[in-house]
């Protein structure tokens, strides 16, 4: 091989040089306008967040299945005060998960595994109310029992907000009761009490017993 074909070669096989800026401005075809994206979430303040897997059990084949893999939260409203459970895919973004959290509510152990616990609900998330068996499984037991905590601080608190709006109700139709007893009580001295209509002269004298002569 001559030593003309070997610098050929060799130009050939150089790597290509960077990039060189020719200073040049490329405007862009299309332009891209900023889309507001709302999750439902705006009023809501978030009380916990951690990443986990949900599992619901299919009562027709008898067996866990999975619902998906992302962050469990729970969210509180900051006007009515009440706290949801909500749970997206990490990738998707898909609720897998979505359900208020009450009184009524417990969560547990799952079969000794520290990492997991179980709960019933009525969830939302298929678009319609379904009764649904939890089981969520988290990376450390500390995460477990942190949600395990929320979850019963969050259904106490909710028994209490009932029984206080329970109260209030007793309380207003109590009132309403005595407010119509009373009237009831005063409503025969209405009946009771009738002004006699006025009598001409004439009739006052024609009702007077005659004198004698």
């Amino acid at each position: 091989m001559s030593s003309t074909d070997l610098e050929h070669r060799e130009e050939d096989e150089a790597p290509a040089g960077d990039d060189e800026d020719t200073g040049a401005h490329v405007a862009p075809i299309v332009k891209l306008e900023a889309v507001a994206v709302t999750t439902g979430e705006e009023d809501e303040d978030p009380i916990l967040d951690l990443k986990s897997k949900l599992y619901r059990f299919d009562k027709d084949g008898n067996q866990w299945k999975e619902r998906g893999a992302g962050t469990v939260k729970f969210l509180k409203h900051k006007v009515t005060g009440k706290v949801r459970l909500v749970m997206r895919q990490s990738k998707t973004l898909k609720i897998c998960a979505n359900h208020f959290i009450v009184s009524s509510m417990t969560v547990q152990e799952h079969s000794g595994n520290e990492k997991s616990c179980v709960w019933h609900a009525r969830d939302f998330a298929d678009g319609e109310l379904k009764d649904e068996f939890f089981c969520i499984r988290f990376a450390s037991i500390e995460n477990c029992k942190n949600f395990m905590e929320t979850f019963q601080e969050v259904a106490e608190s909710q028994k209490t907000k009932e029984e206080n709006k329970d109260a209030s109700a007793a309380a207003g139709l109590l009132e309403k009761l005595s407010v119509e007893e009373k009237t009831d009580e005063d409503a025969p001295e209405k009946e009771c009490k009738t002004d006699e209509p006025g009598k001409t002269d004439a009739e006052k004298k024609a009702e007077e017993p005659a004198s004698s002569a």
